[in-house]
């Protein structure tokens, strides 16, 4: 399960996060995650809906669902349930509620699985 935690220090981060959302709205979450993620100092509202429409995303609804903070309050729900469990970084990931914190090769994911596997014998 995916959860939004827009990290405080980076101010155009909510934003962001509802513009994937809006864009998901019509089948293109993942695409504008990345391009965001790709993107990085053109976060504001007008490159974000510039993205949109490189995605070809229809524009009229993107623009609106972004424009209203359509999906602030679940955004900001999540973020707290983040705040909740302990999450202060991104990524945060939990195996079987172990947290794995940044960005860990492949190996320290696969020995935390190995771990939680060979516990539930």
């Amino acid at each position: 399960m995916f959860k939004d935690f827009p990290l405080p220090n980076h101010p155009q981060a909510p934003k962001a996060h509802q513009a994937a959302h809006c864009a998901g709205e019509q089948g293109k979450y993942w695409q504008m995650h990345d391009l965001i993620f790709a993107n990085q100092s053109r976060m504001d509202v007008f490159n974000l809906k510039q993205h949109a429409v490189s995605l070809g995303i229809n524009k009229d609804a993107f623009d609106i669902c972004l424009d209203t903070d359509k999906y602030a309050t679940s955004i900001a729900a999540d973020f707290k349930y983040g705040e909740q469990i302990g999450v202060n970084s991104t990524p945060t990931m939990y195996i079987n509620g172990r947290p794995v914190v940044g960005a860990q090769p492949f190996e320290q994911f696969k020995a935390v699985i190995d771990e939680e596997l060979a516990r539930g014998k």
